[in-house]
């Protein structure tokens, strides 16, 4: 039932007014779901979207996923990192807990850093269609090296294709002190 431009849900037997109808939650099953399946293997598909009121406003939204997890290829070790994904959104925009369930994803999944971190790149890219977007892993050191990949994005034939390319070209030229891994 409408309540002027908001309708009014049902959450756990409560009326809770949405800032969103409900033709624009369609789609979102993860958020609010106590029965939550945590994914054991890398699981692109868990990946969910709604639409961006806000289309037209340029804006970035940024995740922090401080504990990442993934596996060394060769020797199956776990690499650990903190995950940085920014962007610029078109018409959709990920979910955040369904965003959390594909990064737990490669909890057991056997990739390079740089492998990953362009992965979920490219998934995002797939599943939005983002205006920009870039991702860092920080990972931790395994052997007395860290690794910082970082990859990004800007849609081909905008203004973010120039912004994409100035961002990649002057990226960590002034690194931070490492004193925390």
């Amino acid at each position: 039932m409408a309540a002027g431009p908001r309708e009014v849900l049902i959450h756990k037997g409560e009326n809770v007014m949405s800032g969103r109808e409900e033709q624009e939650l369609a789609g979102v099953s993860l958020l609010g779901n106590q029965k939550t399946k945590y994914p054991d293997q890398y699981e692109p598909d868990i990946l969910e979207t709604f639409v961006n009121k806000h289309p037209d406003n340029d804006y970035f939204v940024k995740f922090n996923c401080p504990e990442f997890t993934s596996l060394c290829p060769m020797t199956g070790q776990p690499d650990f990192a903190a995950v940085y994904i920014s962007y610029v959104p078109g018409e959709r925009m990920v979910e955040s807990k369904s965003l959390k369930l594909y990064l737990f994803s490669f909890r057991n999944h056997g990739d390079f850093h740089e492998d990953c971190m362009n992965t979920i790149m490219k998934d995002l890219i797939r599943l939005m269609d983002p205006k920009y977007i870039e991702v860092w892993g920080k990972f931790t050191p395994r052997g007395g090296i860290s690794i910082d990949p970082y990859c990004n994005y800007g849609k081909p034939g905008t203004p973010w294709e120039a912004v994409a390319f100035e961002r990649l070209t002057h990226h960590d030229l002034y690194p931070e002190k490492i004193d925390n891994r």
